[in-house]
């Protein structure tokens, strides 16, 4: 018995769920759990179906030939997940995602971890884990990053995260790895963009501060929103208050982004997502 996530993506129409639940039952395949939705605007539809059984070769082009054309499916292994993970000095959301992984907790191995300072390797190879400096200094962005890639490509992972990483990507970079870049922003977006946001936040008198993950694209923390959070702030909050409040709130959204992302549980449509919770 094998356990797998059938996850769909297509135009809208009657008798979806009939069919490929149909299919699953006539390949005796126990459906755990399936979970749906419609965006009636765009009459889209997406599906996540959890299933155990023996899975033969023509399950998945037989699902593919009941569905419209433009269908997209994928038939995903439930699997820890490897990460890369880019920093810069902050260590709150390293340090968190270190210990998670010391304690098997969430649904990823970390690989290795990229620092363009190396303010946060005695950290990380306290965890037995590679921390490789590639500094940014008396290099183009260009160059930069091309040894930054030289480097995650060689431990083949399936998401790179920035945790905290203060610097701008190359669109030769983000196109290299579409869809798999998650960056936490220490901000609600799509307010405040670019640095200093808790400045930005102070000098506007927020009333709530938060943070957002999302994937990363070429335009900058603009790409598809995963999750947010708020906290309250008041009149009584500096800039500092605001930016000390705001690294649990950054922690708790990064984790949950992941815990969706790397549970399959994440659609991507134009600049948007579904993300199904439960």
């Amino acid at each position: 018995m094998e356990r797998k996530i059938l996850l769909t993506d297509c135009p809208d129409e009657t008798g979806l769920i009939a069919r490929v639940t149909g299919i699953c039952s006539r390949h005796r395949l126990n459906i755990i759990k399936n979970t749906e939705f419609v965006d009636n605007q765009k009459s889209r539809f997406f599906m996540r179906t959890v299933l155990d059984g023996e899975f033969t070769d023509d399950f998945l082009a037989e699902v593919k030939e009941s569905l419209p054309e433009s269908a997209s499916i994928r038939l995903v292994t439930s699997c820890r997940k490897r990460l890369v993970i880019m920093v810069t000095k902050e260590i709150h959301c390293l340090g968190d995602l270190l210990l998670k992984n010391y304690a098997k907790t969430m649904n990823f191995e970390i690989a290795a971890v990229i620092g363009n300072y190396n303010s946060l390797r005695e950290l990380t190879e306290k965890f037995s884990i590679p921390f490789h400096l590639v500094s940014h200094e008396g290099l183009t962005r260009e160059e930069h990053c091309r040894q930054i890639m030289k480097v995650i490509d060689a431990y083949a992972p399936d998401y790179i995260v920035l945790a905290k990483y203060m610097r701008i990507l190359t669109p030769e970079f983000i196109s290299a790895y579409p869809n798999r870049i998650i960056n936490i922003h220490h901000s609600f977006l799509p307010a405040f963009i670019g640095a200093k946001p808790y400045e930005q936040a102070y000098n506007r008198g927020v009333k709530i501060i938060g943070a957002t993950a999302h994937f990363v694209t070429e335009h900058l923390d603009e790409g598809p929103i995963i999750e947010q959070d708020v906290i309250k702030v008041d009149h009584n909050f500096t800039a500092s208050d605001m930016a000390e409040a705001g690294r649990d709130i950054e922690r708790m959204v990064l984790d949950h982004a992941l815990n969706y992302v790397l549970d399959d549980k994440v659609f991507i449509y134009g600049n948007k997502t579904v993300v199904f919770r439960n």
